[in-house]
């Protein structure tokens, strides 16, 4: 059986672990950690069983597996950790691993394992299966509700009010890379989406704030050699943050169940 350690207690963070405590994942949660203490043990008080609240480092010697749900800001440092120690991980905050350079080579050399979840959208195998023989262009369009957007750092550099629109406005678009550093919390699914495909630069995005919007939604379009690929997903908010959909988490925990009991077909 597989420990778990999960750094990060927000919406998502705490989703998977109460999945882990209930059983619906196949494993062992070893240990949480936050850099708001607080926040680890009001979750750590939720569980049926015990569970201590651990620094990185130690989470990380004594975990087999970690899940990262903590926001981009940690995910360089921790893949540093987790790739000393030969460990493998799951990564949420998908805009993190943009600025890394040779990541697949560096898991590969250190016989590591890195999972992406597909997160709020679908599609992304069916893309992964299309860059064998060429894309010529992929375009994300995301459409939220403005409470979804609000407090984005890019919204209020560009004195965006969202508060009064009363009709829906395109707030931003440029490059997957440009989006998951501009809105670290709100378009992980950008970063994804370039991953599986033909990566950040060239992955474009729109990002569109609607006040009649009542889900996270996200179109995509590519357009490739093997053909076209139009997928729409509708999302229901997190009813603990409407920054994040709920795919989102209900993906992480499918990832992990995924690892820790793989479905063979035909079996």
């Amino acid at each position: 059986m597989k420990k778990i350690g999960v750094v990060g207690c927000g919406t998502i963070g705490t989703q998977i672990c109460l999945a882990i405590d209930q059983g619906k994942i196949k494993a062992e949660l070893i240990a949480v950690a936050d850099v708001e203490e607080s926040k680890a043990r009001e979750l750590v008080k939720q569980f049926n069983h015990s569970c201590p609240i651990l620094s990185l480092p130690d989470l990380v010697f004594q975990a087999d597996f970690v899940v990262e749900a903590a926001g981009q800001g940690v995910v360089s440092s921790l893949i540093e950790m987790v790739l000393e120690q030969k460990k493998e991980m799951l990564i949420m905050s998908v805009g993190g691993l943009l600025p890394i350079q040779s990541l697949k080579e560096r898991f590969f050399d250190a016989g590591s394992r890195l999972y992406v979840p597909s997160g709020a959208i679908a599609g992304l195998d069916a893309v992964r299966a299309a860059s064998l023989v060429g894309i010529q262009s992929v375009t994300l369009t995301t459409r939220k509700p403005p409470r979804g957007l609000q407090g984005a750092s890019y919204c209020v550099d560009k004195g965006i009010n969202l508060e009064a629109l009363d009709q829906e406005m395109v707030v931003f678009e440029g490059s997957a890379r440009e989006a998951a550093r501009f809105f670290p919390k709100n378009i992980n699914v950008a970063a994804a989406l370039s991953l599986a495909g033909i990566g950040p630069d060239k992955t474009r995005v729109r990002i569109i704030a609607d006040p009649q919007a009542t889900t996270n939604s996200h179109e995509i379009e590519v357009i490739g050699e093997s053909g076209k690929i139009i997928t729409r997903t509708e999302n229901v908010p997190s009813a603990f943050n409407p920054k994040t959909s709920y795919l989102a988490a209900l993906s992480g925990i499918a990832t992990l169940q995924g690892i820790v009991e793989p479905v063979k077909v035909g079996t």
